[in-house]
């Protein structure tokens, strides 16, 4: 089912209708302030299964995690490094996502992560106001392996069809930039995709972060 969020009384419906698929371990399709996303509780790995079953992945390319709130990432780590901490509070919610280790004790299976979590809160209304009651997801982009990312709910629907429960349409992506990835499981923060946010404006936060350049 698509829902236009343009609209108030669809956007109502489809959150909630969205709210209720990620609880009962069901896929959905929303918008973030990148590309679109499809989205599934974390903490259902049948879910998480379905999710990269729906793109043609597998367990070895883990998706993401979208949070809704900064506090979330507190309960998704067991130490927070200073830098992830200034990075989330000068970018979050944005496009950034930081990669942490995540805590060894989480019951979740979102893939091959070697302890480690891609963690991203975006900007975006209907975004957040789904992950707020659903709790952290994880999230991929919106299309099949190989093929575009979609920048409407229309395009994820061609794409992916009947294994997704809700589409939230609200129309096209703003800026569809992919998000800038930097790992901070390191001892240097390092940049591991050149995304939306540059090099330069991490550095006014981070000095010491390397860049792709810096790891070659």
């Amino acid at each position: 089912m698509l829902y236009d969020c343009r609209s108030v009384a669809d956007r109502d419906r489809g959150i909630a209708a969205a709210i209720e698929a990620v609880k009962n371990g069901e896929l959905v399709v929303l918008p973030t302030d990148t590309v679109y996303g499809i989205g599934a509780d974390a903490f259902t790995p049948y879910a998480v299964k379905a999710l990269l079953n729906a793109k043609g992945r597998d367990r070895h390319h883990p998706p993401p995690v979208l949070v809704g709130s900064r506090r979330t990432l507190d309960g998704l780590v067991f130490m927070l490094p200073a830098a992830a901490r200034e990075l989330a509070d000068a970018f979050w919610p944005g496009a950034l996502t930081i990669v942490v280790e995540h805590s060894p004790s989480l019951q979740w299976d979102i893939g091959e992560t070697n302890g480690t979590v891609a963690v991203r809160m975006p900007l975006h209304p209907v975004a957040l106001e789904v992950l707020r009651e659903t709790g952290p997801m994880a999230v991929s982009s919106a299309n099949k392996t190989g093929q575009p990312p979609a920048v409407t709910a229309e395009e994820a629907r061609e794409q992916l069809g009947y294994s997704v429960r809700a589409y939230l349409e609200a129309g096209p992506c703003p800026d569809p930039v992919p998000s800038t990835i930097v790992d901070l499981t390191g001892e240097v923060p390092r940049v591991l995709r050149q995304g939306a946010i540059p090099l330069e404006k991490l550095r006014d936060v981070v000095p010491d972060i390397e860049g792709i350049e810096d790891a070659r």
